[in-house]
């Protein structure tokens, strides 16, 4: 299982990497690991406002369809059209292909996710 140092997880799975008010957001390696060969990827439109907990996309492998959700609150200011006509992307690197870019309503929200060190014990239980 690959990880970024630096970046927040939640316990659903999601990686957020932070740029001030703004944020990335797409599933970790453990995730794209355990759907196997993804196949398809629905994403919110633009403008979009989402509250933390909430679906923000879909993610399709050849075994299972999983719900992504929201680890904090927030407006969708760019999605990654790559991913949407590519998703097997995310297999090849979970990390550099992000699902959604988002303003954050209070940044201090990530403070309630996990460190990278954190996700690692997490996952290991």
């Amino acid at each position: 299982m690959n990880t970024i140092e630096g970046l927040k997880y939640s316990n659903d799975h999601e990686w957020v990497k932070v740029d001030g008010k703004m944020a990335y957001i797409g599933i970790t390696d453990y995730a794209q690991h355990s759907l196997g060969d993804i196949v398809f990827v629905d994403l919110p439109g633009i403008g979009s406002k989402l509250n933390k907990g909430e679906i923000l996309g879909v993610v399709e492998s050849v075994k299972a369809a999983s719900d992504v959700y929201m680890p904090a609150d927030g407006t969708v200011v760019k999605i990654n059209e790559t991913i949407i006509d590519d998703p097997a992307l995310l297999n090849k690197d979970a990390f550099e292909n992000w699902m959604i870019y988002v303003e954050l309503n209070d940044p201090e929200e990530l403070k309630q996710l996990m460190s990278t060190a954190e996700y690692i014990e997490f996952c290991s239980k």
